[in-house]
């Protein structure tokens, strides 16, 4: 019988320690982490949520799909990155301490644009930056040194720095298609099944794969 890949295991590549799977390694509860999505990283793939994910206080969330492909040096900057630009300075003196705490009211208020929110099957090219409260759609693809400042749609390649949309991999209609398809959330025996045909066939393939 078929055997689905193992989603709860950290190294899916015993021989890659580079290659992490994010779910079982995530243990922030301000990150959320689908199944079989994995971050590359030569260095030190374990450290994540810390050289990853940047600026992450809350309440904001960041949650990623299943199925994602994450490239070296992919990076989520979080709300708490923010500073207050109506004034003539940006700094956060409140943040340093000393009588400068007493200011703190100066930094509640700031911009907020929620949860970063990434769709399922997205693609992050290598040293990729996503700006807070973006919303990415499923099956993307982020090109290479990419600032993603914006939405990008379900199934859009986007590039550049702010990141512009490139095409869309589909047409409208088959777009449609796919998302009512949605083969991510197929029983994984059931993938395990149809690898080749989500990898490779056609959308009338994966329409007629789909269970029951």
């Amino acid at each position: 019988m078929p055997v689905p890949a193992d989603p709860t295991v950290l190294h899916p590549m015993p021989e890659q320690p580079r290659v992490v799977l994010l779910k079982p390694l995530v243990k922030s509860p301000l990150i959320e982490v689908g199944e079989y999505s994995y971050y590359d990283d030569p260095d030190d793939a374990t450290a994540f949520e810390t050289r990853n994910v940047l600026y992450h206080y809350g309440p904001e969330k960041l949650i990623i799909g299943k199925f994602c492909a994450l490239g070296t040096g992919v990076r989520f900057i979080m709300n708490g990155a923010n500073h207050r630009m109506d004034g003539p300075s940006t700094f956060p003196f409140p943040t340093m301490g000393g009588s400068w705490s007493e200011h703190f009211d100066l930094l509640t208020g700031l911009p907020d644009r929620g949860d970063t929110i990434v769709g399922n099957d997205v693609w992050f090219g290598h040293g990729t930056t996503v700006m807070p409260g973006v919303r990415i759609g499923h099956g993307a693809i982020i090109g290479t040194g990419a600032v993603v400042t914006s939405d990008v749609p379900d199934y859009g390649i986007v590039g550049g720095n702010p990141a512009r949309l490139v095409r869309t991999r589909y047409n409208a209609r088959d777009i449609a298609r796919l998302l009512a398809v949605a083969w991510w959330d197929w029983p994984a025996e059931h993938i395990t099944d149809h690898v080749r045909t989500i990898m490779s066939g056609g959308i009338a393939d994966l329409e007629a794969a789909a269970p029951a």
